[in-house]
């Protein structure tokens, strides 16, 4: 910063103004310091600034299995939230949860001095790990999870799955079968109960539910059994890759979709409107869920 001041002639104090305050100096001079910051390639040591002003500007985010579209898009968007927002952010990404993981992620993201923590944990019982591992002199926000002492954001998977459901049943089918997500997955668990709800208020027969483990194979196999049953004609599916697994089994069984068979899916990933046929989803608003999470962080850090 004295070497910026020098060039372009003013006081350490204005060069440090132009950066923090751009507004509170003339024009003139805020033109003149930001060509001399180009000329000589200025970068703020973050370090250094942190000990000033005690604020790191970063962010945490722990989060677990991102191999799967939701997840991973729910940490797209908790990023670019956090970058619209001036921050950096620091990813602490689980191969298995459990609570030694759990505690050591939360311990390494806080030794960086981060400001606030976002949880992606979407397993109900494995979550309850990072609650016991978080201090509690930071501010924290989960995602997909409802925890106990913690904010959460997340979308109504109760609602989409009942939209899904009733979609079906507008279209004249009698009932409408559903391949679940894992038991432990609290979406996945909030999907079934949409489910549910919408067959026993239009007074619809509640099939038994087909178990999946998110992927394409599991939809294929559940698909398969679904194929063999002449009565099923509307199949609900947890997620997208499970739908397509299950139009994999419905074709080579014989059955046309949606002439026999109609299939709805969940999460609305970027393939879904290119298989054939078109995959109907219900879309997730994964960016909105990470504005909205770190809106939440940021007025609890500030507040």
């Amino acid at each position: 910063m004295g070497d910026v001041a020098r060039l372009a002639g003013v006081s350490h104090m204005t060069v440090s103004r132009v950066l923090n305050e751009p507004g509170s100096v003339r024009p003139e001079t805020r033109e003149r310091v930001l060509l001399a910051i180009e000329q000589l390639g200025y970068r703020r040591n973050s370090a250094a600034r942190s000990l000033v002003t005690r604020r790191s500007q970063t962010l945490g985010v722990v989060c677990f299995d991102t191999t799967h579209h939701g997840p991973a898009s729910m940490l797209n968007g908790i990023v670019h939230a956090t970058e619209e927002a001036g921050y950096a952010v620091s990813v602490a990404s689980l191969r298995r949860l459990t609570a030694d993981a759990a505690t050591q992620a939360v311990q390494r993201l806080v030794h960086q001095s981060v400001e606030g923590l976002v949880l992606i944990a979407p397993q109900a019982v494995e979550a309850m790990a990072f609650v016991r591992a978080l201090p509690t002199t930071l501010a924290v926000v989960a995602v997909e999870n409802a925890l106990p002492t913690v904010t959460s954001v997340s979308v109504d998977q109760v609602l989409g799955a009942r939209l899904a459901t009733e979609h079906l049943l507008s279209l004249g089918h009698e009932t409408v079968h559903h391949v679940r997500g894992p038991a432990d997955w609290s979406e996945a668990n909030g999907r079934v109960e949409g489910w549910m709800t919408a067959l026993e208020a239009n007074g619809r027969p509640v099939p038994r539910e087909l178990a999946g483990d998110w992927s394409a194979a599991s939809g294929y196999a559940a698909g398969r059994k679904l194929a063999r049953d002449p009565r099923v004609t509307a199949v609900f599916s947890a997620n997208d890759s499970m739908a397509l697994g299950v139009l994999r089994a419905l074709l080579e069984a014989g059955l046309r979709v949606p002439e026999d068979v109609s299939v709805v899916g969940f999460d609305d990933f970027p393939e879904a409107a290119y298989v054939t046929p078109p995959l109907t989803t219900v879309s997730q608003p994964f960016r909105e869920v990470g504005r909205r999470s770190i809106e939440i962080l940021l007025g609890e850090i500030e507040g």
